[in-house]
């Protein structure tokens, strides 16, 4: 099953997230199958492909709980695109 998640990037206390399409069961900072877009807590940045997620929901991709609560936020407030 393949999962919608959020792969850190960055030193410790300065990351960064993709948000990255990858196997369930895989590391959350191992391989992906593709990039969608990115999450930067610090300056409160949410940028995702709308058109990519929609195609691999389609397929059969599941986002995470941060994900979904990241497209949540982000689509009430800023508006996601």
């Amino acid at each position: 099953m393949l999962k919608i998640k959020l792969f850190p990037k960055g030193k410790k206390h300065q990351r960064s997230y993709r948000v990255v399409i990858s196997e369930a069961r895989s590391k959350f900072d191992g391989k992906f199958t593709d990039d969608i877009g990115y999450y930067t807590p610090k300056t409160n940045t949410f940028k995702i492909d709308q058109s990519l997620f929609d195609s691999w929901i389609k397929k059969g991709a599941q986002p995470t709980t941060g994900v979904a609560l990241l497209l949540k936020k982000f689509s009430t407030s800023h508006g996601s695109t």
